[in-house]
């Protein structure tokens, strides 16, 4: 009885172990094409160079604090929610439904073991402020920061004052939680916490204290 209790265990695993281990085979196989193809879209209204250091700065602490230093995953650094950048896009560009769960941990391994360290950091940036999902707009995908920039503040992402970018930025984790017409007070309240964290007047205290509401 035993050994059919192993036996079973270990097909089970090993089932496991071929699905994952295939996923991440075929996402390196796929990686190259689907950043060419993002690159090469007409999605991608922005540079890098059309952020100041301190907007990309901005936008590192918050959303990404390790970003330079990990490679696609993050499980220790206060404050990101377990969910890095470069997971962010994974879900994106892998997925065509994407649920937590099983696909949580594909998306985690793709992020760590193709999309990060086949892509050049620079370029994950450039996508994701192309990519970043910020809510819909009549009902459709709202997606980037020079289209959030034209849809809630209704002018050019270069000309956002400092407030209006961060109320886009806390609207990456949590669009409808934090969105700027619906949820202003809460995207406004949300600004100034990320404020003191930027200023180093609050430090998050693990890394589900994404919202930086843990006191």
């Amino acid at each position: 009885m035993k050994k059919k209790v192993f036996l079973l265990v270990g097909l089970v695993f090993l089932a496991v172990f071929t699905y994952y281990f295939t996923s991440i085979i075929i996402a390196r196989v796929k990686t190259k094409g689907i950043v060419e193809e993002a690159l090469a879209s007409d999605r991608m209204k922005l540079e890098l160079d059309d952020l100041s250091h301190e907007q990309l700065d901005g936008l590192i602490k918050v959303q990404d604090p390790n970003f330079y230093h990990h490679k696609g995953v993050d499980f220790k650094t206060p404050g990101t929610g377990v969910t890095t950048i470069s997971q962010g896009l994974v879900k994106f560009y892998y997925f065509d439904n994407f649920r937590p769960g099983p696909q949580k941990i594909k998306q985690t391994l793709i992020a760590r073991f193709a999309f990060d360290p086949l892509t050049p950091k620079d370029t994950i940036l450039k996508l994701f402020i192309n990519e970043a999902y910020l809510g819909q707009e009549n009902g459709k995908p709202l997606k980037g920061f020079e289209n959030a920039a034209q849809y809630f503040f209704g002018k050019e992402f270069k000309k956002l004052e400092w407030d209006e970018y961060l109320s886009l930025i806390s609207m990456i984790r949590a669009p409808f939680t934090f969105h700027y017409f619906d949820e202003r007070e809460k995207n406004l309240e949300r600004v100034s916490r990320i404020k003191k964290v930027l200023a180093g007047e609050y430090i998050p205290v693990d890394n589900s204290d994404l919202f930086y509401d843990k006191r």
